[in-house]
């Protein structure tokens, strides 16, 4: 079952434990849809970055994500 992280806590504890993060956007249809994947490297109150699976970061607005984590 899929856990969201909402909170400032949420985002440290999963960067302390180096869990994968889902970032997920509304597509047009309104549906959520996966626009990434990766470990949490830093976070704000205003976006989180995540480093994918090949080094990169990528940056994502947290107003417009949804970030999950499945649980274990």
């Amino acid at each position: 079952m899929p856990h969201t992280l909402v909170k400032n806590v949420d985002f440290f504890v999963a960067a302390l434990s180096q869990t994968y993060v889902s970032a997920l956007q509304l597509d047009p249809d309104g549906m959520y849809t996966e626009v990434g994947t990766g470990l949490v490297q830093q976070f704000t109150d205003e976006y989180v970055r995540l480093k994918r699976f090949d080094g990169s970061f990528s940056h994502y607005a947290r107003d417009i994500t949804k970030f999950q984590r499945n649980k274990d």
